[in-house]
């Protein structure tokens, strides 16, 4: 067998050492991307690289993305609005645009995403595939719930490139939600008032106990009575029933109802209701109607639809 001389030995001793090297940068590679990819990381950094589309030309057909837009920052790419539109101000001289407009209306205002609510897809879905087909992105949101509120302004910064802007929304929001917290927590949930709270006079509908109305009415205050009312579909709305109603007629301190475009109604009507006689808050003239837009829509303003249930509360 062939003796290595020194300087073989050495020339090979020099090449396993290169060869661990490698070895041991290939084995720490393999732990580093095992950790990255358990720890959730590996995703994130795909996702960092990604080319998220952010878009530029927005038509809302729906009040609440409307407004959230706007709060964002987004008055300029918002290019088109509902036409039951009524707030902010400094958008209602834009066009108005209805899921009942035919898609060419739409195509000939070019824009890059039109935002709907589940309401709108079931209703013209052949609309929103002609819109697809013609490379128009459409997205449906609607939040049923606080928690669900909170995502779906994360997704509207998202896809409009203000996400730093909704986390701030949403830090806000929750910041003043804390404070008028404070003025209830020490009030025992059983003293508070029992209410009523009324979506759709004419069909003797509610709120379903998870929707942001019950929410808004629960944190002024207010002990909802209808816990047990069902959600109707994929909404927030709740058949009741007067049978239903008139069963908790003693137990409801107070009577209150949206008003506006869903609940077209006035006090009058509620008072000479048939039945509603037999309920305490109508015998005792404690009826109260608040605007739908603070109740029932996932914005900011919410805070100061508490705020006047609160008040109407401590009457």
């Amino acid at each position: 067998m062939h003796q290595l001389n020194k300087t073989e030995k050495l020339a090979l001793l020099k090449f396993n050492l290169a060869t661990n090297r490698e070895k041991n940068k290939m084995i720490l590679r393999l732990l580093i991307l095992t950790v990255v990819i358990h720890t959730g990381l590996f995703c994130s950094l795909l996702s960092a690289t990604e080319n998220q589309p952010i878009y530029k030309r927005i038509i809302s057909l729906y009040p609440a993305h409307t407004e959230n837009l706007v709060a964002l920052g987004l008055t300029e790419e918002l290019i088109g609005i509902a036409a039951s539109d009524t707030y902010p101000p400094e958008v209602l001289s834009k066009p108005r645009y209805s899921h009942r407009d035919n898609a060419e209306k739409f195509i000939a205002a070019a824009p890059d995403l039109v935002l709907v609510r589940p309401m709108i897809v079931h209703a013209v879905p052949e609309l929103l595939k002609q819109l697809r087909g013609a490379g128009i992105k459409v997205i449906s949101l609607q939040p049923r719930s606080v928690d669900e509120m909170y995502d779906y302004w994360m997704k509207l910064g998202k896809l409009a490139g203000r996400e730093s802007k909704a986390k701030q929304m949403v830090l806000k929001f929750k910041q003043e939600l804390t404070a008028l917290e404070k003025d209830i927590e020490m009030i025992p949930f059983d003293d508070r008032p029992g209410v009523y709270f009324e979506s759709i006079h004419s069909k003797m509908k509610t709120f379903a106990p998870t929707s942001i109305a019950i929410f808004v009415l629960e944190q002024a205050g207010g002990r909802n009575i209808a816990t047990d009312a069902k959600a109707r579909r994929d909404t927030n709305i709740a058949a009741y029933g007067k049978e239903r109603i008139l069963s908790h007629a003693d137990e409801i301190d107070i009577f209150l109802a949206q008003q506006g475009r869903m609940n077209r109604v006035s006090v009058e009507q509620i008072v000479q209701e048939s039945g509603f006689q037999a309920i305490k808050a109508v015998r005792e003239g404690k009826i109260f109607l608040v605007d739908e837009q603070l109740v029932s829509r996932p914005t900011q303003r919410i805070l100061e639809g508490i705020r006047v249930i609160k008040n109407i509360l401590c009457r």
